[in-house]
């Protein structure tokens, strides 16, 4: 009897040890804890041992399939992205996958000119196609809610860090970004673009305007009044920036005759008023700064001659043009082409 109480002892250890190793004890190879595992949309139970194994997540497959199909796991697969820590044994990973315990995604949307770029952005952090996102941003009944057109898909970008879940689709991606617009258009500064006797967009559409010109929050609020002064007479705005838009080239330096030629609705030096939509995501404080611009009397501004980044700001066209003088001989002597 005495012996058998041992058999059933050593049996029991034993089992309670495989169990353990099966359960608790570090199945993973050597890792960073910054390892990530993807899941994509429909992908089978198959393909997700075949990328642990060739990507040398995990030492033994074989165990881990053992708890996985035990856990269930296979019939309960959840798309996303997965942190696997070093040490982390079957159980763990597997509840967690099955589980869909996954780690958020941040997405940091700043200053982007073009909707390729808003679309390379997105896509460069969740699994949201781009293809469904370019066929979104010509959903004219989808765009509808948010009065914004297919020119106007800059002004409903928010430059902030917003959190997804990296299996996130286009259409979820699109709509979660758009509750920033709504929570930052408060009915205050919806008032204060209907004093400026303008809408939300062509308000963001300026800010974008002045984002481009300068980097110089004292700036921004005399460039935004200068341009507005210049829609109200009913002047071109001769944004420089937007001939830049209009070509696709943002490196170009100096705008020249050759540039401002250019047949396009979003080049104000040929077209009166605001372009069709923004040309940028100006950032939240240029917004502010269009919204809060004082009355002036200014009707041009050029790039001071220090090349420190301010501007000259004049009322007469003659000051102006002493002005722009001396900016473009700081540029010659300087071989700025």
């Amino acid at each position: 009897m005495k012996k058998l109480f041992i058999i059933i002892g050593l049996i029991g250890l034993l089992t309670g040890f495989v169990l353990y190793y099966l359960l608790f004890s570090s199945n993973t190879a050597s890792i960073q804890n910054k390892t990530f595992v993807y899941i994509p949309t429909g992908s089978s139970y198959e393909a997700l041992l075949k990328n642990l194994e060739e990507n040398h997540i995990i030492k033994n497959i074989q165990s881990f399939n053992r708890m996985a199909k035990w856990l269930g796991l296979p019939d309960n697969l959840h798309a996303g992205k997965y942190q696997v820590k070093q040490g982390m044994g079957n159980f763990t990973i597997a509840w967690m996958l099955k589980g869909g315990k996954q780690v958020p995604v941040k997405l940091v949307l700043n200053k982007m000119r073009t909707q390729d770029d808003i679309i390379r952005k997105i896509c460069s952090k969740l699994e949201a196609d781009s293809n469904q996102l370019r066929m979104l941003f010509q959903d004219t009944s989808f765009l509808h809610q948010y009065e914004i057109d297919s020119n106007q898909i800059q002004a409903l970008i928010i430059p902030d860090t917003y959190q997804f879940y990296w299996n996130t689709d286009a259409r979820s991606a699109i709509q979660k970004i758009a509750k920033q617009f709504k929570i930052f258009w408060t009915d205050e500064r919806k008032q204060k673009a209907i004093t400026k006797n303008m809408t939300v967009v062509e308000i963001i559409t300026l800010a974008s305007i002045v984002e481009e010109e300068t980097n110089m929050p004292e700036d921004k609020l005399l460039i935004a009044s200068t341009y507005i002064n210049r829609i109200k007479l009913n002047m071109p705005l001769q944004a420089d920036p937007t001939v830049k838009f209009a070509l696709g080239d943002f490196s170009i330096k100096r705008v020249k005759g050759e540039h401002t030629s250019v047949n396009s609705t979003y080049n104000t030096y040929r077209n009166k008023g605001l372009p069709p939509g923004p040309i940028c995501t100006p950032n939240t404080s240029t917004i502010d700064a269009v919204l809060d611009a004082p009355e002036t009397k200014y009707l041009y501004f050029c790039a001071r001659e220090d090349l420190k980044g301010y501007s000259n700001f004049a009322i007469t066209y003659d000051e102006h043009l002493r002005n722009a003088r001396k900016y473009q001989q700081a540029l010659n002597e300087r071989g700025i082409r």
